[in-house]
């Protein structure tokens, strides 16, 4: 899956990134995925990408983070992603939800279930 705005060493890092997730016991498609959304952030962040979202560039480092919000365990989502989430789910009220009224909205709309 890597992309022609990709330098090399991103291409590297999108390789990388997937064969540990596969190593781990990922799905292939999961592992690109995984990957793909990575290399892109880290894109971002260090100002390679045309665009970028304001949580790419004030979150922690991918590599730092090392899952700490991998949609799983008590961390989860930070508000933000989960505001991102509603918005683009079209959850109404959301500006004046707290994260766990955002949390439960969104696995609601999406179908999805609590971590």
């Amino acid at each position: 899956m890597p992309q022609e705005a990709w330098s090399t060493k991103r291409e590297r890092q999108y390789e990388h990134i997937k064969r540990g997730l596969e190593e781990r016991g990922r799905s292939k498609d999961e592992a690109e995925e995984i990957a793909a959304r990575t290399v892109n952030k880290e894109r971002a962040r260090s100002g390679e990408a045309r665009g970028r979202s304001p949580s790419s560039v004030r979150d922690i480092s991918s590599g730092r983070r090392g899952g700490l919000r991998s949609h799983r365990g008590s961390g989860g989502r930070t508000r933000d992603q989960l505001y991102s989430e509603a918005k683009d789910l079209a959850i109404k009220g959301r500006s004046k939800m707290s994260k766990a009224q955002l949390q439960a909205a969104v696995n609601r709309k999406s179908g999805r279930r609590s971590a």
